[in-house]
């Protein structure tokens, strides 16, 4: 095997070679200059893959052509689009960089990647990326997948998570760095690491660094790069309360730090720390309590716990739907709107609130199908 080095341009060579041949040219947001593409691109592509990303991306450019459009429209129409796509901060900081790239620079972005760097949500890596691809200008890429490929390649064993690893990192990405074919060497860095040196099972046969790969020669692909010891997953677990009346249910805003941050969901109450007690009187008479701040209450009905995943915590959600018989409209002291049933599809709420919905109006329908009658409360798993 023969051992490249930070100075060998054999390195760039092979990779934009590969690239131009094996590369991926038809994304969406390939083949232009236009900085808002490039730049939209890039901040939702920050730790989501690119096949969730493209729906997104298409429906967001149909919706915002470009940067003015974007600054001038209200963050909850922004939050809408961004549904689903998860880490909602990156659509809070989009919205903010639209309208200081508007206000400060005339709708165009700066081609200085440090410039880049000081907007909201543009890091380092992705200044650097936009700035290559808009203006082909010469900068060095460090996302997740680049420090796969270097790590393995070059057989670095320090930490990409610690200050000395980082620095070794970014000083090779510097070094690498070709004088020519900059879009091709940006691009071939991300597509090696997102189609060939992945995570799990990667396709070593078809790299083009094969004959050079320090962690395929010493059969360390799966201990590079050097991971973080993984911490136990704290669990959180709360209760959301699906209220409708007259065919719409509520929702309350939550505030702009925290998890969904700027987006709508469901009231919600913290599971008790016994879970014996969650499904006692006592636990009802307070949602009932809650619910009774928007409307009077007819029935209450506990639906299946399911859990969904965050980076940092699992949060397990049990549903409480809530029928009322009447609203009160004062919801707008509680930061609440009601909102049509048959139009939740347009709704700014994060995936597992619509999916919850979804799976509250089904099992609603079937019901009703069965009997007229109204259902019990029934208690959850409490496990």
């Amino acid at each position: 095997m023969k051992r490249l080095n930070c100075s060998d341009t054999s390195f760039a060579e092979t990779l934009v070679a590969w690239q131009k041949r094996h590369g991926r040219h038809s994304l969406p947001w390939q083949n232009t200059r236009d900085a808002y593409r490039i730049w939209l691109s890039e901040i939702m592509l920050q730790q989501t893959q690119v096949a969730t990303v493209i729906p997104y991306y298409l429906r967001f450019l149909e919706s915002f052509p470009d940067v003015f459009t974007l600054a001038v429209c209200p963050l909850d129409e922004v939050m809408k689009y961004w549904s689903g796509l998860g880490y909602y901060s990156r659509a809070r900081n989009l919205h903010k960089c639209a309208q200081i790239v508007v206000r400060e620079y005339g709708g165009e972005f700066p081609a200085d990647p440090a410039v880049l760097e000081k907007l909201p949500g543009i890091g380092k890596s992705t200044a650097a990326a936009i700035a290559v691809f808009s203006s082909g200008v010469r900068a060095a890429i460090l996302d997740g997948n680049v420090v796969r490929v270097f790590s393995r390649v070059f057989g670095i064993t320090d930490s990409p998570e610690g200050k000395e690893g980082k620095k070794r990192l970014w000083k090779l990405a510097y070094k690498l760095l070709p004088e020519t074919d900059l879009e091709a060497y940006t691009q071939g860095l991300m597509d090696l690491g997102a189609t060939v040196c992945v995570r799990s099972k990667p396709d070593c046969v078809r790299c083009p660094f094969t004959g050079n790969c320090v962690a395929l020669s010493e059969n360390r692909i799966a201990e590079l790069p050097v991971r973080k010891v993984k911490k136990a997953v704290p669990e959180k677990k709360v209760i959301m309360l699906v209220l409708q009346s007259n065919g719409q249910v509520l929702f309350e805003k939550r505030p702009e730090s925290g998890i969904w941050g700027g987006l709508y969901s469901l009231p919600e109450k913290e599971w008790p720390a016994d879970n014996e007690s969650a499904s006692s009187a006592v636990v009802l008479d307070e949602l009932k309590f809650m619910a009774s701040s928007f409307g009077d209450v007819v029935s209450m009905e506990y639906l299946d716990p399911f859990v969904h995943i965050f980076s940092h915590f699992r949060l397990l959600i049990t549903p409480c739907v809530i029928e009322l018989s009447r609203q009160n409209q004062r919801v707008a002291e509680h930061a609440c709107l009601w909102y049509d049933i048959e139009k939740l599809d347009d709704a700014p709420v994060p995936a597992p609130v619509r999916k919850l919905l979804s799976t509250s109006l089904r099992q609603q329908r079937l019901k009703l199908s069965e009997s007229p009658a109204v259902s019990p409360v029934s208690t959850p798993d409490a496990g």
